[in-house]
């Protein structure tokens, strides 16, 4: 992955699959840098828990200024950034035909572009190391359609294509970028839906547990590491075989 000094850089780090995200990468023995978008006192505790081996820093997907800072006060304060994951975003449930311009944008903006301006900013550090791996969290949604979901689904779509192409543009520099693609997860996000609902999203699962956001970051971490060495421009589900 990048030097056992670098850093992860996790967006959207203190709750649901981020959390669990960054839990591992710390039980594996690296520092990381989370950030988060609301409640900064409850953020913060996350640093006494964790110690010094992991940093907290504001961010909003929405703040097109904001990544080249984020940056920056990243390696300023903590070091080199190794690794990203683009994991932050936001979900809107509702049909196309209601859905107005400001909804798909605000959507499009925030999961796809936020990834985006991240991704730019990262690579610029990491293209002059010629080291670095990237993650970026996108969604079943994005492989099959559901209803209520447009645009969230284009923004993950839209995220696996990049992934593709930032893999084909950056591998010679020594940097790789896949993609994680989960299933449904019990998270903050998804605690709105009904039973019925969940029911519907994991009627197809082969795996009678589900999946949990640990095992969501266990392939996260795997993709991340020299052990996946030889893999980029990847999607790899996590659906507990919705996709087999």
């Amino acid at each position: 992955m990048n030097d056992r000094d670098d850093v992860t850089l996790v967006t959207g780090g203190s709750r649901g699959i981020g959390r669990a995200i960054v839990e591992k990468i710390l039980e594996d023995g690296r520092r990381v840098a989370l950030t988060f978008r609301s409640d900064p006192e409850s953020v913060r505790k996350l640093e006494e828990i964790w110690g010094d081996d992991v940093r907290v820093f504001p961010f909003d997907l929405a703040d097109r200024e904001r990544p080249q800072s984020l940056i920056h006060e990243i390696e300023t304060d903590m070091g080199p950034i190794g690794a990203l994951v683009n994991n932050a975003g936001i979900q809107r449930s509702e049909l196309t035909a209601l859905m107005s311009d400001a909804s798909w944008d605000e959507v499009l903006d925030i999961n796809l572009g936020g990834a985006f301006r991240l991704s730019r900013e990262a690579l610029r550090v990491m293209v002059g190391r010629r080291r670095g791996a990237i993650v970026n969290i996108a969604s079943l949604s994005a492989l099959n359609g559901v209803a209520g979901q447009s645009a969230y689904a284009a923004s993950k779509a839209g995220l696996l294509a990049m992934t593709r192409c930032l893999a084909r543009e950056m591998g010679r520099r020594n940097i790789r970028v896949n993609a994680v693609v989960p299933g449904f997860v019990a998270t903050d996000m998804t605690s709105g839906l009904t039973q019925d609902a969940i029911d519907r999203l994991r009627s197809h699962e082969c795996l009678p547990d589900g999946v949990t956001p640990q095992d969501v970051a266990r392939v996260v971490a795997f993709l991340l590491s020299d052990d996946a060495a030889g893999i980029t421009g990847q999607a790899l589900p996590v659906d507990g075989g919705v996709s087999a």
